[in-house]
């Protein structure tokens, strides 16, 4: 299946956290969407591994994205090497999508600026026809997709630009919750953490409003890119 968009994560919930929104209008348009979560969690304080499995499916569902895999890499401990590149390149090459969004460059968890680097670096390996790669026992053709972008999760990172994702702040937020056993539930009985605050969860809302402020709209996501953004006609712009 050929992809339009393709969204890659440390952990499980990390997309929908920060393009959950974006991803579901995407869907809405006719775009076909897709998700890889490089790891399972393994090393989270609350749920377990395979808790956290059946929730990105169910996220996956409310989302309404085509597919959603796993490549199952050490959480904390996955590398920007050989090994763990040609396996985000197999999932590139496999799904050919446009556009290619993953974590931020920076971010309070270490993963997610390693996910970020190796995400980027895979992408423009998987370019290159000398490097070869197997789907199903078949050499893989090469593919380079257009464009990265990286959403913004835990830290006030600057956006260089931000999409407007008014009317679908409930559907992203339903996709969080999907996440049951990672986020604010007052009757839970696992250890707290920072993500499953209150706090945190009302930040959330809190942040789309404020990035939807700055661009005149209800809400909105921010994106950050590591080149010159180009647009067709000044007037594209909001």
């Amino acid at each position: 299946m050929k992809l339009d968009i393709l969204a890659f994560g440390a952990h499980p919930d990390d997309v929908e956290l920060g393009a959950g929104g974006t991803l579901a209008k995407a869907v809405d348009r006719g775009k076909k969407v897709g998700i890889v979560d490089l790891t399972k969690g393994d090393l989270g304080t609350r749920g377990t591994p395979e808790i956290r499995l059946v929730e990105a499916q169910n996220a996956a569902a409310v989302l309404g994205v085509h597919v959603r895999e796993n490549l199952g890499f050490r959480d904390g401990f996955f590398k920007n090497d050989e090994e763990h590149q040609r396996e985000v390149i197999r999932m590139i090459r496999k799904y050919r999508p446009e556009v290619v969004i993953c974590n931020a460059p920076k971010d309070r968890h270490p993963d997610h600026g390693r996910a970020s680097e190796l995400v980027v670096e895979s992408n423009f390996y998987a370019g290159l026809r000398m490097i070869s790669t197997q789907e199903n026992g078949e050499e893989q053709e090469a593919w380079r997709p257009k464009k990265v972008y990286h959403y913004i999760q835990f830290l006030d990172l600057p956006a260089d630009f931000s999409v407007d994702v008014t009317g679908y702040v409930e559907k992203k937020m339903e996709s969080i919750h999907a996440h049951a056993s990672q986020f604010y539930d007052p009757n839970s009985d696992e250890p707290k953490t920072v993500i499953s605050s209150k706090q945190f969860h009302d930040s959330i809302t809190g942040r789309m409003v404020e990035w939807g402020r700055i661009i005149g709209v209800d809400h909105a996501e921010g994106f950050i890119v590591d080149r010159t953004i180009g647009v067709n006609e000044i007037t594209d712009f909001i």
